[in-house]
């Protein structure tokens, strides 16, 4: 058996394309990403012993426990943006370093349960407010430093984008090892 090419253990569904824009129905699938991403996530790590959380998904990547607590690190930076954008006018977004964060002592010493929990409880506040948001709201934008303009589409792709990236990156380590 081969070995997967370096780039598909890094993006195992793909690297992100911004768009312009959303339609509709490109919003509303969207937002029913992220509204999954929760369980989905919960479900590819669901019965991974520690040894297994601190397996590295990829040769220099993080490790599955590391995984575990970016997700809510980065979706609640997510909803905090989304937040700035609605109510400021073209808000400049605070980024912050992932790899520092992930290396943080609560990393290794929160147990996993803590962030799942996190992570569902914050998607239900911020699917709500999605859900909420009028259609032109949408095109509201904010400065991301590293990443230029944006609106509050493109935003809202990325991160429908980023929980299916991140549960992948676990399901595709758990069938490359057998788990």
């Amino acid at each position: 058996m081969t070995a997967p090419a370096p780039d598909s253990l890094k993006f195992p569904i793909g690297k992100f394309v911004r768009p312009p824009r959303l339609t509709p129905a490109e919003r509303a699938a969207a937002i029913d990403a992220i509204a999954a991403t929760p369980a989905k996530f919960r479900d590819a790590v669901h019965g991974l012993s520690a040894a297994q959380l601190d397996t590295p998904y990829r040769p220099g990547g993080w490790t599955v426990r590391q995984l575990v607590h970016h997700m809510p690190d980065s979706h609640m930076n997510a909803y905090v943006r989304f937040k700035l954008a609605l109510t400021e006018d073209n808000p400049t977004i605070k980024p912050y370093d992932e790899a520092l964060w992930a290396n943080l002592p609560d990393t290794a010493g929160t147990a996993p349960e803590t962030s799942l929990t996190m992570l569902t409880v914050l998607h239900e506040r911020w699917v709500a407010l999605l859900r909420a948001m009028e259609p032109a709201a949408f095109s509201r934008p904010l400065v991301h430093p590293d990443n230029g303009p944006m609106n509050l589409d493109q935003l809202l792709a990325l991160y429908a984008w980023h929980g299916p990236h991140h549960t992948a990156h676990v399901t595709s380590l758990r069938q490359r090892m057998g788990w």
